[in-house]
């Protein structure tokens, strides 16, 4: 551990040419009263509720008491002489501290929080000295995890109960950037673009899809073949698998598509890409069918888009992915037909490897696809808005 400097009594002044951090200031109470009454904050934060002027005042005297004691380091966020929001950290245990961030409804989407988070970390490494900083999140506030991934944190995971919110305890991610990390993304962060074909669109997943996926997922054909489903698959179980998507997605490992028809936002189906090696240069394609969906053709259309998409490089804003696995159990016909319809070979058998539903086990048909056997498919993506695979812009 490096030694730390002695730590000033009252904040200095740090800036980034667009970001300013200083001391909080009398002034500021007004702007504090607002950001303290979006209900962004009340959502994920344990700010008052209602938010009156004296809440201002008793965080005001607060923030400079931690100054003055050692306590907390809270700066106030300033952009082009306007209060933007606060960001502080917090002393736990030697070499160690947490950090805390909220921005204005005003400031948000400029990378405003990014641009504090970096000058704070910063700082806390060269002057208190520290050898790592903590985050933590209440799970679905994507926001703060967003900043917290663009500036080079790693989550390191989920603890239930951790943090107490109201008058309930939630669940909350948890991640840390040591001394000596770059202040960068760690990994990619995959949003799934908007993919279009002639038959298809592949869009993100939405709140108003987990009916369908609910109906799907009861199926009993579904339940054959994908016999790791809960049982019985409630709301509750399609909304924690639109979370683990979200979250595949954040920590790079995998982008998933509910797919639609072009005249219908209905969900027909969903296909995934998951990423297989550290180099994100080998991926895996799944898929899965609404049962009134099937036979349309609808499910092929989708794989040989999300297959284009993988294996185009990225400058043409794929994932430049070098080969693409689909495995499908022996006995599921109509998924074979889709692997082969969409443009993949047959590359092996791994025996007995696929548990079914009825307690049984099938072989694994391995198929795979690379970038040169692409299929000439009239289901193209068609150009309407640019894909984006992974990008440091942050939702503060």
């Amino acid at each position: 551990m490096v030694s730390p400097i002695a730590v000033p009594q009252a904040p200095p002044v740090l800036t980034d040419g667009v970001v300013t951090l200083r001391g909080h200031r009398r002034g500021d109470a007004p702007a504090v009263v607002r950001q303290g009454q979006d209900p962004e904050m009340v959502r994920w934060t344990r700010v008052p509720v209602p938010y009156v002027p004296r809440d201002a005042e008793d965080y005001l005297t607060a923030a400079s008491a931690g100054w003055a004691r050692g306590t907390g380091w809270a700066y106030a966020i300033e952009v082009s002489g306007e209060y933007a929001g606060a960001i502080d950290l917090r002393p736990q245990g030697r070499g160690a501290a947490e950090v805390g961030y909220a921005l204005g409804p005003w400031a948000r989407g400029r990378g405003v929080m990014s641009r504090a988070l970096r000058l704070t970390v910063g700082w806390g490494f060269d002057t208190l000295g520290l050898d790592v900083v903590l985050w933590q999140a209440q799970v679905g506030n994507w926001a703060s995890r967003r900043v917290a991934w663009s500036v080079g944190f790693r989550v390191e995971g989920t603890v239930r109960g951790l943090l107490p919110h109201r008058d309930q305890r939630v669940d909350a991610w948890i991640g840390s950037l040591r001394r000596g990390d770059e202040q960068a993304p760690a990994h990619a962060w995959l949003d799934p673009p908007l993919l279009y074909g002639e038959r298809v669109t592949l869009r993100p997943h939405a709140d108003t899809d987990v009916a369908r996926i609910v109906e799907a997922c009861r199926d009993p054909q579904s339940r054959h073949w994908l016999s790791t489903l809960p049982a019985p698959y409630t709301e509750e179980d399609a909304r924690e698998h639109l979370l683990q998507i979200r979250s595949q997605q954040a920590s790079g490992s995998g982008v998933y598509w509910a797919v639609t028809t072009p005249d219908d936002d209905e969900l027909v189906a969903e296909v995934c890409v998951f990423v297989r090696d550290d180099a994100g240069r080998q991926g895996e394609i799944g898929y899965w069918a609404h049962p009134r969906a099937r036979g349309r053709g609808l499910t092929t259309a989708a794989v040989r888009l999300a297959a284009r998409h993988a294996l185009l490089p990225q400058e043409e804003g794929g994932l430049g992915m070098d080969r693409l696995l689909l495995r499908a159990a022996s006995g599921n016909v109509a998924s074979r037909r889709v692997a082969e319809k969409a443009g993949f070979r047959a590359a092996g058998v791994d025996r007995a490897a696929d548990p079914l539903g009825d307690g049984t086990l099938d072989d694994d048909i391995r198929f795979d696809l690379l970038p040169a056997e692409l299929p000439a498919a009239t289901d193209r993506a068609v150009p309407r808005q640019p894909g984006r695979v992974t990008t440091a812009r942050d939702d503060g």
